[in-house]
């Protein structure tokens, strides 16, 4: 019989408020409050150092793809470090890990994406990607592309280039200047910016808003478009069906390259393995993360096209970007049995399943309530957003403080979601299943109505 470990958790959380620092947290609230301690995770469920225990509804950060304790992922990382537990791929170095993984991602992402670099996380997967597009059009002859497209409310990471992408203005305040040559577009968001237009004029205006862009800044300065399929922490912003399908020959037409950033879409989330699978487009370019290991250990990537590869090869001389934990054998050896698990389980599929559910729960639920303007989701990837008022869809005053209330609300009813200044954000493991579900959908609105009781 295993033997639960018993935890301290006063002293935990003293050491805690003494000496680490949170990201993205309110580091004032902590140093009062402290964290709430998580000492123990089994499938979609999580237990604290005092033993409650509650269902993870956000995995982790949205990338618990195949959930809570896989001891076969374990295994995995123990036999790799047994065996050699650090090879670099810079100098031509390399360990089967990262070449078997490169040849698996090959035959799982749609078209031509056939070529991948490793990294340790999203943000460097997109810096990588927007470093590539740059190179690849310097290679070409024309140095001066150099332009970022990117969309509001966009989450690309917080390294200075991703962060220059990110379109969150929240994630820019008091970090100095940005880095230079980023533009930011209209995000699809219908339900805010349609302003009576159909879903099909909709579409259209945010086609138009790319082409005067193009036309106004010459797309030979124009590198690459970045988005993510599905936006993710800037409100789970779905887009319209047709939206991809009538952006990307525009940006064809006018030589600048498409990126996805799948690092919240991959690996199952939004119902397919991957979210272009959703809308019917393949980049040039794609960054991933997150899900490729469910968060058991650190990784990312960038994966490249048969061109974007010949046109980064043909030169003799070097590749001058990487990072030290780039193709890091064990975190490619956890990527590989994590795979199998979400293909033999077939979790995309779960997830489109476990998703529609929870959206019909939660408008079900939601509907109808004075403070509730929206609620949308693809697959295991949800947001309700909270308004002050329905009828006009004003926001919430900052002062009202709505995610440190709705955090206490559910956490009290024993979920761990994303609060927001705008809502609520869910991801759970893509295991989940529809008894979880109800629990998820209850507690959120009943956290909702404890709010504004």
């Amino acid at each position: 019989m295993a033997v639960v470990q018993t935890w301290n958790t006063a002293e935990l959380v003293a050491q805690d408020q003494a000496h680490l620092l949170h990201p993205l947290s309110n580091l004032r609230a902590l140093r009062e409050h402290g964290p709430l301690v998580m000492v123990r995770g089994e499938d979609v469920f999580l237990w604290d150092s005092d033993g409650k225990r509650y269902i993870d509804a956000f995995a982790g950060l949205w990338n618990v793809n195949v959930g809570h304790g896989r001891a076969e992922l374990a295994e995995a990382a123990a036999a790799q470090i047994r065996e050699v537990e650090f090879v670099p791929t810079f100098f031509g170095l390399a360990s089967p890990p990262p070449i078997e993984l490169a040849a698996r991602l090959a035959g799982l992402f749609p078209g031509d994406l056939n070529h991948f670099q490793f990294t340790a996380g999203g943000a460097e997967s997109n810096e990588t990607a927007l470093k590539i597009a740059r190179y690849y059009w310097w290679l070409k002859g024309q140095p001066e592309k150099v332009t970022i497209l990117s969309r509001k409310m966009a989450y690309h990471g917080i390294a200075m280039g991703a962060l220059a992408a990110t379109g969150i203005p929240a994630y820019h305040e008091g970090f100095g200047p940005q880095a230079p040559g980023y533009l930011h577009l209209t995000p699809p968001y219908h339900y805010r910016h349609s302003e009576g237009m159909s879903e099909d004029e909709f579409v259209a205006s945010l086609v138009r808003e790319l082409e005067e862009t193009i036309a106004r800044e010459g797309a030979h300065t124009i590198a690459a478009m970045i988005g993510e399929p599905v936006q993710g922490a800037g409100g789970v912003v779905v887009p319209p069906d047709r939206y991809w399908a009538a952006i990307a020959p525009v940006l064809k037409a006018h030589d600048i390259l498409l990126i996805f950033d799948e690092v919240i879409c991959g690996f199952g989330r939004t119902g397919a393995m991957f979210g272009m699978q959703q809308y019917g487009v393949t980049p040039d370019i794609v960054s991933f993360a997150k899900g490729v290991t469910s968060g058991y250990v650190p990784l990312g990537g960038v994966g490249v096209s048969d061109e974007v590869f010949d046109a980064l090869s043909t030169p003799d001389r070097m590749f001058m970007h990487g990072f030290t934990y780039s193709g890091h054998p064990v975190s490619c050896a956890v990527a590989l049995p994590n795979i199998d698990i979400i293909e033999r389980e077939r979790l995309p599929e779960n997830a489109g399943r476990g998703g529609a559910y929870l959206l019909a729960a939660l408008h079900d639920r939601l509907d109808g309530h004075p403070h509730v303007g929206n609620v949308r989701g693809k697959g295991l990837m949800l947001f309700v957003e909270v308004v002050a008022d329905t009828a006009t869809k004003a926001r919430l005053d900052p002062s009202f403080n709505l995610s440190a209330r709705l955090t206490a609300a559910s956490r009290e009813r024993g979920i761990i979601v994303r609060p927001v200044n705008d809502g609520i954000a869910i991801s759970p493991p893509l295991t989940i299943q529809q008894p979880e579900l109800d629990v998820v959908a209850d507690a959120i609105a009943g956290s909702i109505d404890e709010v504004f009781s």
